[in-house]
């Protein structure tokens, strides 16, 4: 059986989905704690990433590495940059960019170096069964698909994220974990999808929006939509 990885960077919404499994195993390896079980009739392990790149990466070779996982979803929310974008709105990652990344003159700002890339795609396959999976457990939420960008901060004021924006204009949202990810993924050839629940407009009012949004909102939204793409 395929065995797949469920990720979360926060604690909020991997307990909603660890409370769908049934007869958990948990070992911990780096510091961390990975839970192994079948859900909806599929081998799963689910893991708490924690937060940035660096803590993503190194998630993301142990679930490889350690565990042998083929197939690794990302869960998690975002802050919105693009106009079309809004809180509540969901996004099916099409691909991913460091928007910190940036070894110029030796390299084009956001290449990663020695990889000849800046944007990371996911799986296509993977993120078509992520997005019929959201569409069908969420089915009054508006679904975007395209470009999330990462780094190792938290946009939180207007100013940031507008030079995000003028920066990288089809960028519809913002996080912290899934550009280092999708790295590791393409390294090791695994399918890669993610989704992002809009949390905030990574504007100055982000991080009250943020809290708030991720106890009422992301975490119930993140149990659904990994139960349907498990069923289906």
């Amino acid at each position: 059986m395929t065995r797949i990885a469920i990720v979360s960077a926060m604690q909020e919404e991997l307990a909603a989905v660890l409370a769908l499994m049934q007869e958990q195993q948990k070992q911990t390896v780096a510091g961390r704690d990975f839970w192994l079980g079948e859900l909806h009739g599929r081998e799963v392990v689910v893991v708490l990433s924690r937060i940035g790149k660096v803590a993503a990466a190194t998630t993301a070779t142990v679930l490889i590495e350690r565990f042998g996982v083929q197939s690794l979803v990302f869960t998690g929310v975002a802050g919105g940059l693009h106009p079309s974008v809004q809180l509540g709105d969901v996004v099916v990652v099409a691909e991913f960019l460091q928007h910190d990344m940036d070894a110029s003159p030796l390299f084009p700002r956001y290449e990663v170096p020695l990889t000849g890339a800046s944007r990371f795609a996911t799986h296509t396959g993977l993120s078509q069964q992520l997005t019929v999976a959201v569409r069908g457990a969420l089915p009054t939420v508006r679904v975007h698909s395209g470009l999330v960008i990462s780094g190792d901060r938290f946009v939180s004021t207007k100013l940031a994220s507008d030079t995000l924006r003028d920066n990288l204009p089809d960028a519809l949202a913002v996080e912290m974990e899934g550009a280092a990810i999708a790295q590791v993924c393409v390294d090791y050839g695994v399918a890669f999808a993610a989704v992002r629940t809009i949390s905030d407009r990574a504007d100055d009012d982000a991080h009250s929006d943020f809290t708030t949004f991720v106890q009422t909102t992301a975490s119930p939204y993140s149990a659904a939509i990994v139960a349907a793409l498990l069923k289906s």
